[in-house]
């Protein structure tokens, strides 16, 4: 049988100081979901196909990683972590009355096609607020989005905000049906308004629903464009899905994060079950979002419990690949001594290592090779980005070496 030596296509090994850094950031990104109350949860890896069935508004059944159990029951590997909270919620917290938050670390898999080079499994990181409908909500979710990004060093983004409600009064207005709704949205997501209109007038949709449909490309940007959109809203509904934006820009005053926030009324959201607010969150050094989210209050429903929620998820993958092009610093602490000892030191060098470990100092022990130079040790220790290395010779003398500085420093082996 022929050895593989390779990953599948899509997927990837991360190890050493990657991988460290990865976890890392993943690391700080959780200390801020913590430190405004969201508690951890973990939903399996795979789940029955129907929590991702169509019905759901996930993503298409040909883009899963379908498999069958012992009992023939279709299962899928999760390519999206949102609907597993919810079952998990609508399950777990079917008598609670008042919100709860719960935040997560998870790989996804989606069955890209090859051409679209992307990875096939992503790290996402995501905080669902659940049982609460208020503007308020809407607002913290934004807000910690925002503290998150901030708190690892990114300065340069930019949070595009649109409200699914008020696109929704467009598709009323312009009555169209499902598959005129998704042609005007596959159109409007490649920024293509031309033949949006081309397409409106060719099913013979009112002029003032394609002119709406048009205008959508001038409905971005700060507050301001709240007041252009709420004179082209059709109806109620449009209304007061843009007067809802505003009260929400209100909050983030409050909070002082306004000015990373950006309107965009054009918006359609990622997955079919969003209902309200959505948002993408960008960065340059990316070629997509690092941050998708928005308000699914009817999703928990299609589980068995009435709540409205909002939630979002951070593309670590993403987030890692921007910060790396735009030289951004990703804390990773260098925590471990390297302990090198001469063949005959074996006891002193194990005996200092347990020391080091009950102070709960991490170690790595090596034995020195013949052959090896100290330099080539030094070397291996910086780039694996230990702290320090002590050298425990045969003479008895100990050398100590800081990889930071590079300070040496000699001392004796106690008698």
């Amino acid at each position: 049988m022929k050895k593989l030596l390779h990953t599948p296509e899509g997927v990837r090994d991360i190890y050493n100081v990657e991988c460290g850094k990865k976890l890392a950031l993943e690391g700080r990104l959780k200390k801020t979901f913590h430190l405004y109350g969201y508690h951890d949860i973990q939903t399996p890896m795979f789940e029955y196909f129907d929590v991702f069935r169509k019905e759901i508004g996930t993503i298409p059944s040909k883009d899963l990683y379908k498999f069958f159990d012992k009992e023939g029951n279709t299962l899928v590997l999760r390519p999206d972590i949102t609907p597993s909270v919810a079952r998990a919620a609508a399950t777990l917290f079917g008598e609670e009355t008042l919100p709860v938050r719960l935040c997560y670390t998870g790989n996804t898999f989606v069955n890209h096609s090859s051409y679209q080079g992307r990875l096939r499994e992503v790290t996402q990181m995501g905080a669902e607020l659940i049982g609460d409908d208020s503007v308020e909500a809407d607002a913290e979710m934004l807000a910690m989005v925002i503290e998150s990004l901030l708190t690892i060093g990114v300065k340069e983004f930019q949070i595009n905000v649109g409200n699914m409600e008020f696109f929704q009064s467009l598709i009323d207005d312009a009555n169209l049906d499902e598959e005129a709704k998704d042609r005007v949205i596959e159109l409007i997501n490649n920024r293509n308004y031309f033949g949006v209109e081309e397409y409106l007038d060719s099913i013979s949709v009112n002029r003032s629903a394609r002119e709406a449909f048009v205008s959508l490309s001038e409905l971005t940007g700060g507050a301001e464009s709240l007041t252009r959109a709420k004179a082209l809203a059709p109806n109620s509904e449009g209304i007061m899905a843009v007067k809802r934006l505003e009260r929400i820009y209100d909050i983030l005053r409050i909070y002082g994060m306004e000015k990373y926030v950006t309107f965009d009324l054009s918006m359609t959201g990622t997955y079919g079950y969003y209902t309200g607010i959505i948002f993408r969150g960008y960065t340059y050094g990316s070629g997509d979002a690092i941050v998708k989210g928005g308000r699914y209050d009817h999703l928990l429903e299609k589980f068995g419990k009435k709540s409205p929620s909002i939630g979002f998820v951070i593309v670590v993958d993403e987030l890692m690949n921007a910060m790396i092009r735009q030289k951004l610093r990703i804390v990773y602490t260098r925590k471990n001594t390297i302990i090198l000892y001469d063949k005959n030191k074996t006891k002193a060098a194990v005996s200092l290592a347990m020391d080091f470990r009950r102070k709960s100092k991490n170690v790595e022990l090596i034995k020195k090779a013949d052959k090896r130079l100290l330099e080539e040790y030094v070397e291996y220790g910086k780039e694996y980005y230990a702290g320090n290395l002590i050298y425990i010779k045969s003479s008895g003398e100990i050398a100590m070496i800081n990889l930071v500085t590079g300070e040496h420093k000699i001392v004796k082996e106690e008698s």
